[in-house]
């Protein structure tokens, strides 16, 4: 159960990046509202699943999720560029977290 929560609270991190972005330095009340909702969500469930997940392998496995996830955003979505370098780095930080999951 904690793995799955600390999933969703890396996905989580993706949201509230994003939503950050869209604030407009916290201009804009909508994605305000969901960074501050998806920020707590996140640093809840992060909370949550470190109480059995070691800190150093659930927190690393949780930034690789919401950084991969915030850059796959950008690129899909936000026209960011999406050059073969980039990807393989991704992919980098994806073999990682499964190490460390896989390791754990």
């Amino acid at each position: 159960m904690a793995w799955l929560v600390l999933v969703i609270s890396g996905l989580l991190e993706t949201v509230w990046a994003i939503a950050l972005d869209r604030s407009a330095g916290f201009t804009r009340p909508a994605p305000t509202a969901v960074f501050a909702t998806a920020l707590a969500l996140s640093m809840l469930g992060l909370g949550y699943a470190l109480r059995t997940i070691p800190v150093g392998t659930g927190y690393a496995v949780w930034v690789g999720i919401g950084a991969v996830g915030t850059a796959l955003v950008g690129m899909i979505a936000l026209n960011e560029p999406a050059s073969l370098p980039r990807i393989v780095c991704l992919l980098l930080v994806l073999c990682g977290v499964a190490g460390l999951k896989y390791f754990h």
